[in-house]
């Protein structure tokens, strides 16, 4: 009997989005997580440029490494202004919240 060896199947992520947002409803629900998903990014990227670990910022600001972890991974909790505001000072940054005008989409 000859073996079988396992076999990963290709997916193309980038791509699979691409399709995806050709369904109305799926574009919509995509566009309304990206500010979730920008604020992910800059936390991210706040750290990484700061140096510290999950551990370091949570010591920092008097918290676990699980909940920088939540913080991070963008959880269902949302984090109150003055955790956001914690977090920055413990990575070296100013935190900032702005309101920006809604774009007019081509449909609208």
């Amino acid at each position: 009997m000859e073996e079988l060896k396992y076999q990963p199947v290709r997916y193309d992520v980038a791509a699979a989005i691409e399709k995806d947002l050709e369904d109305e409803e799926f574009r919509k629900e995509y566009e309304a997580l990206e500010p979730k998903y920008a604020l992910i990014r800059e936390l991210l990227e706040a750290r990484k440029n700061s140096g510290m670990t999950q551990e370091a910022v949570a010591s920092k600001i008097g918290t676990t490494k699980s909940a920088i972890s939540r913080l991070e991974g963008g959880s269902q909790h949302a984090p109150s202004i003055a955790t956001l505001r914690k977090y920055a000072e413990a990575v070296g940054c100013d935190l900032v919240i702005r309101l920006e005008p809604k774009r007019k989409s081509a449909d609208a």
